[in-house]
């Protein structure tokens, strides 16, 4: 069988859909109809990545989405959201929560599954461990250390700061960070960029002042030795 892909959705009918096409793309779905049984076969089963419903009986996807988020069994595994919601807040609330991608129901098969893939593609960087003064990056076992303390980075986070620092000295723009990092058109939430960099700074600390505003443009990694373009 090939990945496993957790189907978060009260919905037996949208899950039973997703869950043929998803095994006829050669992953191996799993459902779970509620949060509660969503985070339990999460840490149990150890996804390739979650599909998780916005609005379950028991709890918010959000939620769901930041317990997942914030448990070191479960903080690395991808997640997309499914919703009927469209609102601006209410994608903005889930990337803000941790999740990776979001999509609006009513939605393709066919769209779901490219985004999987995207996102998953997305998550399988490696390289050797290197270090940018205080900050030390291990690509590989996807960690990362500010002066020897481990920093807890969501799946997007850790992809958002490789990115940056693999253009160390150049600025990378909104839109080109949107489409690098989420692989979606920039329109589409126009604020996530700067809710996650605000994120990612705060989690690195000491080390947060390396990435550096350009106002009206976007973002540099600025690390020592590292002369700006």
């Amino acid at each position: 069988m090939g990945e496993r892909i957790l189907v978060v959705e009260d919905e037996k009918d949208l899950a039973q859909v997703l869950e043929y096409n998803l095994r006829q793309a050669g992953f191996e779905p799993a459902w779970a109809p509620d949060g509660r049984t969503g985070l339990r076969m999460a840490k149990e089963a150890r996804p390739a990545l979650v599909l998780l419903d916005l609005m379950l009986p028991d709890a918010s996807g959000t939620e769901v989405c930041r317990r997942l988020k914030t448990d070191p069994t479960t903080q690395t595994i991808p997640i997309i959201m499914l919703t009927a919601r469209a609102e601006e807040s209410d994608r903005v609330g889930g990337l803000e929560a941790g999740a990776d991608d979001y999509i609006t129901k009513p939605f393709s098969v066919r769209e779901v599954l490219l985004r999987i893939r995207a996102v998953l593609r997305r998550g399988k960087g490696a390289g050797a461990a290197e270090a940018h003064g205080v900050l030390s990056i291990d690509r590989g076992a996807y960690r990362v250390f500010v002066a020897d303390a481990e920093v807890q980075l969501t799946a997007t986070e850790f992809r958002l700061l490789l990115d940056l620092v693999d253009a160390a000295g150049r600025v990378r723009t909104r839109e080109a960070l949107l489409d690098r990092v989420w692989g979606y058109a920039p329109e589409v939430v126009s604020r996530t960029v700067d809710t996650h960099m605000r994120r990612l700074r705060e989690k690195l600390g000491a080390a947060g002042d390396m990435i550096e505003t350009v106002r009206g443009v976007g973002y540099r990694f600025a690390a020592p030795g590292t002369k700006a373009q």
